[in-house]
């Protein structure tokens, strides 16, 4: 039971380091060099959007099932063009054959990436279980006595043009997964921290596998220059750990693969400690530990064999279902709400002058900063772009509509623009705040430690702190930290019913206005 306790008592160590930062209060924020030139170089490089192999592989599941059903009923408007009373019978052979088609592939391990490279076994196996599939139908319709409803003749022709159709989908799927990992699309950009002989290991082991889809694009470690080399196994060393919390916000990391041993525990938690902000995944190599786990115990990369620690927040499928849930039910408030968008747009003009929209610079993403779109609520000459002043109780800077539909949230309608049109926003999220929102005269990120965390996700017009009652002014420490704690639970508890269940909610937390000025 060693491995599981051992790994049980990281993940531990590894949440209470995270809620004690979240709980520590304001600390002075030590001083943090910029970034090295050979960083900033890294960093600079443009990147295309990546694509998850786990969406893709679904993708192509998709793709192969559709083309067998499409080649099915093809070959039989080819060659039964008058048996329309059979048409449902074949519609439902093509399906069972397609079903059948994904498991046996599936079996034959031809749904990875590196399969999509090209490999001639791919095509091997993938004619062998195409063999065994249609074996399977042929036994099983014998055996239920259905073979005579069925043309031998179909049954051949499907069974060629079927593999053809496959191997000439996969061959194209070839020429584009070979093009996306050029551009790095199909790669997990991904950094080593710490360095040394360690260090060294695990770059050399990631190596010697091709198919590994790993691009380790540097090395960070605390140690100074006279401790740590300026490169590990060629790769260059781009700063310390401090350094790759600002690295991670300029360009794309996907992992973080910690090579120092396990006896480092207290190196390694506080490190995460400072990691945790920041959207990937994190592992721990355990390859040179002497500590030796079960298999089972184990993730892998490639064949390295590694502890998972933290996971990107959401990901894989998670963002795909969350995009289109954005989209889908952004699109359908949006309609629904014209008429109001409309109305509270006559009303600020008949109110006072100036535009009817107001702008603002938030942080977005991984702390991007974002540009949304709210209905202005103040008169034009007192307008706070960066929301360096708070709006309080009675603000003279409010205008009569503003006052109404700031209290009613409706301020916040044109943000389902910045959902649907522009995806920078979701629906359901931690909201965005401005750069310059302060608590108690101080910036939100001085007044919580580990403030940044909420930017792991997309931000949303409404989230688990507006329904639980943590809206409008965040004039004090305490509130901040509440809005922070209940937006990091709904981070790390995300679904799509849980977004479902904040929306449907949120008309009644609405009607609680007592905070919102």
């Amino acid at each position: 039971m060693i491995d599981s306790d051992v790994r049980a008592s990281l993940k531990a160590d590894s949440a209470a380091v995270v809620l004690e930062t979240l709980r520590g209060g304001a600390r002075a924020a030590p001083k943090i060099p910029p970034l090295s030139p050979a960083a900033i170089a890294v960093a600079s490089q443009p990147l295309p959007a990546p694509i998850s192999p786990i969406v893709l592989a679904g993708f192509v599941r998709m793709v192969e099932f559709s083309l067998i059903v499409l080649v099915g009923m093809a070959v039989f408007a080819a060659y039964l063009p008058s048996g329309e009373g059979l048409f449902w019978l074949y519609l439902a052979a093509s399906l069972v054959v397609g079903a059948l088609a994904m498991l046996a592939f599936q079996v034959a391990d031809i749904y990875q990436v590196q399969a999509f490279r090209g490999h001639e076994k791919q095509y091997m196996r993938l004619a062998s279980a195409w063999s065994v599939v249609f074996l399977i139908a042929i036994g099983a319709s014998f055996f239920a006595k259905a073979a005579p409803m069925f043309s031998r003749v179909w049954l051949g022709a499907f069974y060629v043009a079927g593999l053809a159709a496959l191997i000439v989908s996969r061959k194209i799927l070839f020429l584009m997964v070979r093009k996306w990992t050029r551009e790095g699309r199909l790669t997990r950009r991904t950094v080593i921290v710490g360095g040394g002989d360690p260090g060294a290991r695990v770059i050399e082991e990631l190596r010697k596998q091709k198919d590994s889809g790993v691009e380790i694009v540097g090395v960070f470690d605390d140690r100074g220059d006279d401790r740590s080399s300026a490169e590990c196994a060629g790769e260059p060393k781009l700063g310390t750990v401090d350094n790759l919390i600002e690295f991670g916000r300029r360009t794309r990391v996907d992992l973080v693969i910690f090579s120092l041993p396990i006896s480092a525990e207290n190196r390694i938690l506080a490190m995460l400690k400072k990691l945790w902000v920041l959207p990937l995944d994190i592992r721990l190599a355990a390859h040179t530990n002497k500590l030796q786990f079960r298999p089972r115990s184990y993730s892998y990369i490639g064949n390295v064999p590694v502890i998972d620690v933290f996971d990107r927040p959401i990901a894989d499928w998670d963002v795909v279902m969350k995009w289109l849930f954005d989209k889908i039910i952004g699109s359908m408030l949006l309609l629904l709400s014209l008429p109001v968008l409309a109305l509270v747009a006559i009303a600020i003009k008949l109110d006072s002058r100036g535009p009817v929209f107001f702008k603002q610079k938030r942080y977005g993403f991984n702390n991007d900063l974002i540009e949304v779109y709210k209905f202005r609520s103040m008169y034009v000459e007192s307008a706070d772009a960066t929301a360096s002043k708070l709006v309080t109780k009675d603000d003279p800077r409010v205008t009569r509509v503003g006052r109404f539909i700031r209290k009613a949230s409706l301020d916040e309608l044109p943000q389902l623009f910045n959902v649907v049109f522009k995806g920078n926003l979701s629906l359901v999220g931690p909201r965005p705040h401005a750069v310059n929102a302060k608590a108690e005269a101080r910036l939100y990120t001085e007044a919580v430690d580990g403030y940044f965390a909420r930017h792991r996700v997309k931000p949303g017009i409404t989230g688990w702190a507006q329904i639980n009652g943590w809206r409008g002014e965040t004039d004090t420490q305490e509130k901040i930290q509440k809005r922070v704690e209940h937006d990091l639970y709904y981070i790390e508890n995300w679904s799509v019913l849980f977004d479902l269940d904040i929306v449907i909610r949120t008309p009644f937390a609405l009607l609680k206005s007592e905070n919102a000025y």
